[in-house]
């Protein structure tokens, strides 16, 4: 009994060991099909787009640079980068001997311009008398002219100063040309302050109420670019917001420094969203096109390779190798290797991969 156990036992064993791989493991678990999805791929139309690197700046015209109108001191400064100025508003204030020369001139010249006055008036009576020759009171007349010239050149210096003819103070303020916002200041309190020939501009102020967005053109794609072309511009710091704008001019010179032309596009700028120096991309849509388009999680890249799985007839799939073209947000076309009409799995194809397919 013992030995007929032993040798059922010992068949048993030989079987299972003859037993073919393929039949012990049983076949490759397939995909469900409720995580595969297929989409039929035609030649569809396609626009191209030409990205430019730009960045965003205040129009030049817009900008003004407050300088010292005479050398001194600066006493205090009132504003800071970044800050929003009105017109008129006082941003500093600078003490200057300069001023007291100044009213020190008028001065005179009002004096020599009263007595000029006073001279042609007996001048004129001498001549009604005919004491005066006639040339005599002529020449009197010019020099009363001249005084009074230089008086109003030395009222006019004040005014340029900042000061009227009752000022006595030698503090002179300085105001804010335009409206704007202040991009920078290059001076502090205690400095001291050079006459205009040689001066450091105290602060920098620019109207931003539109800005300009000016973007670099390779050479290689100036065929692509048109003025008035309708452009998207897309400014960093503010994902998925497009502005439309047109380009408004392209330059005629090369940058020698990027070697590039560039090309601006001006944006209305309310409430002053937009600051200069911040980075943006000026979109330029192209010639139309045909072309056959996949999503992207269709396409499956392996190294410097790239396929895709295509459904076949006696519903299985099968890879293909592709060459892709340009990317369109969530597509990508396909140069070579689809036809019009063949079945593309969209999604799932990693799972394929995983489960072997070839």
């Amino acid at each position: 009994m013992k030995k007929n156990i032993c040798f059922l036992l010992f068949c048993s064993l030989s079987l299972a060991g003859c037993r073919h791989p393929d039949e012990a493991q049983g076949p490759a678990p397939a995909p469900s099909k409720d995580v595969v999805n297929t989409v039929t791929v035609h030649m569809e139309q396609v626009t191209d787009r030409l990205d430019l690197p730009a960045r965003l700046m205040a129009n030049p015209t817009n900008v003004v640079h407050v300088y010292p109108p005479v050398s001194g001191r600066i006493l205090s400064l009132k504003v800071l980068p970044g800050q929003e100025v009105s017109k008129g508003q006082p941003i500093g204030t600078i003490q200057s001997s300069d001023a007291a020369q100044a009213r020190s001139d008028y001065e005179k010249a009002r004096i020599e311009a009263a007595r000029a006055d006073l001279q042609l008036q007996r001048a004129k009576e001498l001549l009604q008398h005919e004491v005066l020759a006639q040339k005599d009171y002529d020449d009197m007349k010019a020099l009363d002219d001249a005084d009074h010239a230089e008086l109003e050149r030395t009222r006019q210096a004040l005014h340029n100063l900042g000061f009227s003819e009752n000022d006595t103070s030698s503090d002179l303020p300085l105001r804010s040309p335009i409206s704007g916002v202040v991009l920078d200041v290059d001076t502090a309190p205690g400095e001291m302050q050079r006459s205009l020939d040689n001066a450091t501009a105290i602060a920098t102020i620019a109207n931003i109420d539109s800005i300009w967005v000016v973007g670099d053109l390779y050479p290689r794609d100036v065929d692509a670019v048109r003025r008035g072309q309708p452009v998207e511009v897309r400014v960093n710091g503010y994902p998925g917001e497009v502005r439309t704008g047109v380009i408004d001019n392209i330059s005629d010179s090369v940058d020698p420094t990027t070697l590039t032309l560039k090309v601006r596009v001006v944006l209305s700028n309310p409430g002053h969203k937009y600051k200069p120096q911040m980075y943006a991309t000026i979109s330029v849509a192209n010639l139309k096109r045909e072309a056959i388009v996949v999503p992207s999680t269709a396409v499956i890249r392996d190294g410097v390779k790239n396929y895709v799985f295509v459904a076949t007839p006696d519903h299985k799939y099968a890879r293909r190798d592709v060459e892709l073209g340009e990317t369109h947000q969530n597509d990508v076309e396909v140069t070579h290797g689809l036809q019009d009409g063949e079945m593309v799995v969209s999604t799932g194809a990693e799972l394929l991969r995983e489960a072997g397919v070839q």
